[in-house]
């Protein structure tokens, strides 16, 4: 079984900061890429930033300059998030591409997600 954890969400006043962590563990071979996407109530799930195996990062245009997405040692993923706005709200999700065997796909996993709130 794989499984993605994720924590640092909270409550922040607008300009704020906030430091996302996800952590992968379970039966895995490799992992492509990680990355992080957010969903507020009524809307869809939204790409927020991704990170490649070799490090190349790809950022949704309305968090660019703002949020940055780093990896170590292959298994975890952090989101680090400056100058927060309320449109920022939203429950995080952590994505990973995952191949569980030399032999198998890559499967698509997903956190349980973290609440992010940011106050004005």
């Amino acid at each position: 079984q794989v499984q993605l954890v994720e924590s640092g969400g909270g409550l922040v006043q607008a300009g704020g900061s906030l430091r996302l962590s996800c952590v992968a563990s379970g039966r895995i071979f490799s992992i492509n890429v990680m990355g992080w996407y957010r969903q507020s109530p009524g809307k869809q799930r939204e790409l927020v930033a991704t990170i490649t195996s070799g490090g190349v990062t790809n950022y949704a245009d309305s968090v660019k300059g703002r949020f940055a997405i780093s990896r170590d040692n292959g298994m975890s993923v952090y989101l680090q998030m400056n100058s927060l706005k309320p449109e920022d709200t939203a429950d995080y999700y952590c994505n990973a591409n995952i191949r569980t065997a030399s032999y198998t796909n890559t499967k698509n996993y997903w956190g349980q997600g973290t609440q992010v709130t940011v106050s004005s």
